[in-house]
């Protein structure tokens, strides 16, 4: 559920800007969760944690002219069912997910294949409560360097490991990554036409031998939504926002 202000808080957009897309991938099976069932289906203030997430790229205000829900196949019937049961009216396009997260992005981005300019969002699914201030700030970003990932500072002290035990690291200069992670459609294709490497993480770590990536702040509310207490929380961030 979107706040009532939130999206007036974005500022208009102009015409000259790029188009946007977005691929949202949802891949999950709630091994973690302990549930019944995948977790982008979990129910979320009453609605399925996917359907949270998809209706933040579908706020008009953001200017979102495709959203690629990127779904393992045995998964497309579910979400058929909950499209009927909830009235999902949004537009999306659906897709099958590969055998990894690398393999599953890059499905969704050949679904996007007719589309040679714009900029292109990639998102987890369980991620439902991203804040329509971040999604814009990463899309510009992307619009004005290239590649932009939305991150935070850890709150926690952070200590690297070696042989010897560990070693404090300046947590000031590290960042938590999230998502949206945002590029230029044309350099994102580029680097999904390279070779799937073990060392890639996120779709950054894919990126980073082609373009630099650029950094905007993220939100501590910007949750993904692996395990039981996670639910909780954004239960409770959702309940405030309401009230």
């Amino acid at each position: 559920m979107l706040s009532p202000t939130e999206a007036h808080l974005l500022p208009p957009q102009p015409s000259s800007l790029p188009p946007r897309f977005a691929i949202l991938v949802a891949g999950g099976n709630g091994t973690r969760m302990g549930a019944d069932r995948p977790k982008q289906f979990l129910p979320l203030a009453g609605q399925p944690v996917l359907l949270h997430t998809l209706r933040r790229f579908a706020e008009p205000a953001l200017g979102v002219q495709q959203c690629v829900l990127v779904l393992p196949p045995d998964q497309f019937e579910t979400w058929q069912q909950l499209c009927v049961e909830y009235t999902v009216t949004l537009p999306h396009t659906v897709v099958a997910g590969g055998a990894t997260r690398w393999a599953s992005v890059r499905n969704g981005l050949a679904s996007l294949a007719e589309q040679t300019t714009g900029v292109v969002a990639v998102h987890d699914g369980v991620r439902p409560l991203t804040p329509l201030s971040v999604l814009e700030a990463t899309y510009q970003a992307a619009h004005n360097h290239g590649a932009a990932v939305a991150a935070v500072v850890p709150k926690d002290s952070v200590r690297g490991l070696n042989q010897q035990g560990s070693y404090a690291l300046n947590r000031a200069r590290l960042r938590l990554v999230q998502t949206p992670q945002c590029f230029e459609i044309g350099l994102l294709r580029r680097a999904y036409q390279l070779p799937e490497l073990s060392t890639f993480t996120d779709d950054a770590s894919v990126v980073e031998d082609l373009h630099p990536i650029h950094l905007v702040e993220g939100d501590y509310t910007n949750l993904k939504i692996t395990t039981p207490e996670d639910l909780l929380l954004a239960e409770a961030i959702l309940a405030r926002a309401a009230g």
